[in-house]
């Protein structure tokens, strides 16, 4: 009887292990079968142009044949910096408030509001957007700097997008400063240190790859956003000069078109380029990100 039991274990054990092995190795297969689906439907373009010469160029015209997509990665990373510049110290100053000084049932007040925003749909960030953000902008702020607006532009944008990183962003930055060990700060404070003074020198520095993943983590959404993008920021094949100006993302391309212009040869390999080129650039910043915390740690 025991030996049956030891052998039913043996193979449960090694049942739940292949099971395991199996759904990691899926995972971390995912994005390598994403990468390579959006390459095998973005070949027939590049096929037709070389890549240099479609991520270079500005001249955009499906019926003609002409497709650059300079204007829209400039537009992506515009917005993207833009979102990141205004939720990144936000986020952080916030952490290290939450973290450091607030008392904790304000803390888990904002682990409560963080879940609410994290849960709001992207469809009522962009309406929000919409009926306050774009009149606000339009009417007042751009004025104020001298630009005529409609409002639909890229500061719309980067302040909707901005307002989505938070709870990601500010989440992860919450948790980095929480398992900074104590004693790190008991001993600083014991060594004469004041107390902005062990969170700038010792808690920041401590907690500097976990922060620059957090700040990583915001950049990533920001980029991929899709619907509150296109319903902000004016969705105008151009290249802004400045953020009261209109721009066109990759994801707002992708999304206004996919569907209705299949009919026009290669726009369908042109979208999943345009994919294809938010997956690059969301790797190079990944790379970045993996290279800065390798340096930290080495």
């Amino acid at each position: 009887m025991t030996i049956l039991f030891t052998i039913r274990q043996k193979w449960v054990d090694r049942i739940s292990n292949g099971w395991l092995n199996a759904v990691t190795f899926f995972m971390l297969l995912l994005p390598l079968a994403i990468g390579l689906g959006l390459v095998i439907e973005s070949f027939p373009l590049l096929h037709k142009y070389a890549f240099t010469q479609l991520i270079g160029s500005s001249d955009w015209s499906p019926m003609d044949g002409k497709f650059g997509f300079y204007d829209f990665i400039v537009g992506s990373l515009w917005i993207t910096l833009l979102s990141f510049f205004l939720s990144a110290p936000v986020c952080l100053l916030t952490a290290i408030y939450l973290t450091q000084y607030a008392p904790g049932w304000l803390m888990k007040l904002m682990y409560f509001v963080i879940d609410v925003l994290a849960g709001i749909p992207s469809v009522v960030y962009g309406a929000w957007g919409v009926l306050v953000i774009v009149p606000l902008i339009g009417a007042y702020v751009a004025p104020i700097f001298g630009f005529a607006s409609t409002g639909y532009c890229l500061l719309s944008g980067g302040v909707v997008l901005a307002i989505m990183s938070v709870p990601y962003m500010l989440n992860m930055l919450m948790e980095v400063l929480l398992n900074i060990p104590v004693e790190l700060k008991e001993a600083s404070l014991s060594l004469g240190a004041t107390y902005w003074e062990t969170i700038k020198h010792v808690l920041l520095k401590q907690g500097k790859s976990g922060i620059i993943a957090a700040l990583n983590l915001g950049i990533s959404k920001a980029l991929g956003e899709t619907i509150a993008v296109l319903m902000v920021v004016g969705n105008v094949v151009q290249v802004p000069h400045n953020i009261f100006q209109a721009a066109y993302p990759l994801p707002a391309l992708i999304a206004n078109n996919y569907g209705d212009m299949m009919s026009i040869p290669m726009y369908a390999s042109a979208l999943m380029l345009s994919a294809l080129l938010l997956f690059i650039i969301i790797i190079l910043f990944n790379i970045l990100t993996n290279a800065l915390v390798y340096q930290r740690n080495k």
